[in-house]
C-alpha cells in the first residue's frame, strides 16, 4: 500500500469525522440526511456529465450499493434512537473493519502480511473497545440492547456497501464514473426514504430547507470523503482501505474535544495511540 493511497485514505478518514460533526449539529437527523443526500445528487449529475457511463458489467454493484447504503442510513438513525453515539458509532465501524478483512481475505483472494493483519487487528480491536468504554456501555435494558442490535446490523451493512464498493469499482473502468453515478443514484433514493420515515411530511421540506447550509456542506464533505474511498478500493486491499478509513472514529473523538467541549478520557487518548501503532503496522507490511 503506497504512502500516497495511505495520506489519501487518512484524509478520507479526516473529511469523514468533519461531515459526522457537521451532521450532529443539525438537530433534524432525517432532515440532515436528506440535504446531505442532495449535495450528492448535484455533485453526481455533475459527475456523471463529465466522466460519462462506467463499464456495464459495474451497474449491477452500483445499484446495489446505493440500495445498501441507503439501508445503512435506516440502520443507523435507528442504532441512535435507541443507543448511545459513544457506543454505536464505534461499535458499527469496528465490526465493519473485521467483517471486511475476513470476506476479503477468504472470498477475494486478498494477501495481507502478517504485519498488516496485525495493524487491522490493532485498528478494528481500539474501534470496539471504545464501544465498551462509552457512556452507553453503562446502560444495560432493552433500549441499550436494541441499540447495540442495530449498531451490529449497521456494521454488517457497512461491510457490505464497501465490499460492493470494492470490487465494482476495478471493473468499472473509470472510478470517477462510478462514484458520479452512485451519489447520483444515492441523492435520489435517500430523500425519498427520508421522507417516507419523517413523522410529518406536510412540514418536511420547511424543516429541510431550514438546515440547508450545514447539511449541503456535509454533503459535499462526506461525497469527497468517500469519494476517496472508493478510489483507494481500485488500487489498495479492501481491509487496509476499511482498517484506515474506520480511524475517523477515533479523530471524532478530538473534534468533540475541540469543538464540542467533550472531554477526551485517558482511555480514548490510549485507543488513539493504539490505532496510531496499528497504521504504523499497516504501511510497513
Amino acid at each position: 500500500m503506497t504512502f500516497t493511497v495511505t495520506a489519501a485514505v487518512l484524509l478520507a478518514a479526516v473529511l469523514h469525522s468533519a461531515w459526522n460533526a457537521l451532521a450532529k449539529s443539525i438537530p433534524d437527523r432525517l432532515a440532515s440526511s436528506t440535504m446531505i443526500a442532495i449535495a450528492y445528487f448535484v455533485s453526481g449529475v455533475v459527475g456523471a456529465a463529465v466522466f460519462g457511463l462506467p463499464l456495464q458489467q459495474s451497474w449491477p454493484f452500483v445499484l446495489a450499493s446505493a440500495g445498501l447504503q441507503t439501508c445503512y442510513l435506516i440502520l443507523l438513525t435507528t442504532s441512535y434512537k435507541h443507543g448511545d453515539f459513544s457506543q454505536v458509532y464505534p461499535l458499527a465501524r469496528g465490526l465493519a473493519v473485521l467483517l471486511v478483512t475476513a470476506v476479503a481475505t477468504t472470498f477475494l483472494a486478498e494477501k495481507l502480511s502478517p504485519w498488516q493483519l496485525t495493524g487491522v487487528a490493532v485498528v478494528a480491536g481500539s474501534l470496539l473497545s471504545l464501544a465498551l468504554t462509552g457512556k452507553g456501555a453503562a446502560r444495560t435494558g432493552p433500549t441499550n440492547r436494541k441499540g447495540t442490535l442495530f449498531a451490529v446490523l449497521t456494521g454488517a451493512s457497512i461491510a457490505a456497501y464497501t465490499l460492493v464498493d470494492g470490487t465494482g469499482v476495478r471493473v468499472s473502468g473509470d472510478p470517477m464514473a462510478y462514484i458520479s453515478w452512485l451519489f447520483l443514484l444515492q441523492g435520489l433514493l435517500i430523500p425519498l426514504v427520508c421522507w417516507r420515515l419523517a413523522a410529518d411530511r406536510r412540514s418536511f421540506a420547511k424543516r429541510v430547507a431550514r438546515y440547508w447550509k450545514p447539511g449541503f456542506a456535509g454533503g459535499l464533505v462526506s461525497m469527497l470523503a468517500y469519494g476517496i474511498v472508493v478510489w483507494a478500493q481500485s488500487l489498495a486491499p479492501l481491509a487496509l482501505v476499511s482498517a484506515l478509513r474506520e480511524t475517523s472514529v477515533l479523530l471524532a473523538g478530538l473534534i468533540g474535544a475541540l469543538f464540542f467541549n467533550e472531554r477526551f478520557s485517558r482511555v480514548r487518548l490510549a485507543l488513539t495511540v493504539t490505532a496510531v501503532a496499528g497504521i504504523a503496522a499497516i504501511q510497513l507490511g
